[in-house]
């Protein structure tokens, strides 16, 4: 999966959570803030500089399979990784201490977005509200095992 320098993020929340989760072998850091809400780290390539990149993002499982949302809170543009990931699907996905290889697919519209949606804003109801503060359609991708 993503190979090379990693870089960590400019925010000291995100490089701090990584960070946390990381060293504890996923065993603390897991959840956003003091909200209870479980979080995976997602691992991804950068498309402009080939770093390494490591995210925290709501935890959304079904079936062996993660939903990876661009909501970055309702914000006009989308956060900078789906780029990353829509030109590098190939990411790895650290789920306390499981840390496995995966490839993500987009899902633009249709009934399996539509189910994963409604996934995504029950594990975590402020999806909805990103949405309504929005005009962009948030992206939703499903992360899939790679076998």
């Amino acid at each position: 999966m993503a190979e090379g320098t990693y870089e960590p993020s400019p925010w000291d929340w995100v490089k701090d959570q990584v960070e946390l989760i990381e060293t504890s072998g996923g065993t603390a850091g897991t959840t956003l803030m003091d909200t209870g809400w479980s979080v995976i780290v997602v691992t991804m390539t950068g498309v402009k500089t080939g770093a390494v990149r490591k995210v925290p993002l709501m935890r959304v499982e079904h079936n062996g399979e993660y939903a990876v949302i661009g909501s970055i809170g309702g914000a006009p543009k989308n956060p900078k990784w789906v780029a990353n990931v829509r030109a590098n699907p190939n990411v790895a996905i650290q789920d306390g201490p499981d840390k496995r290889d995966y490839v993500l697919r987009e899902l633009p519209e249709g009934d399996e977005r539509e189910a994963w949606w409604a996934r995504s804003v029950e594990a975590y109801p402020p999806y909805a509200e990103y949405q309504e503060k929005t005009e962009r359609r948030i992206p939703v991708f499903i992360a899939s095992p790679v076998s």
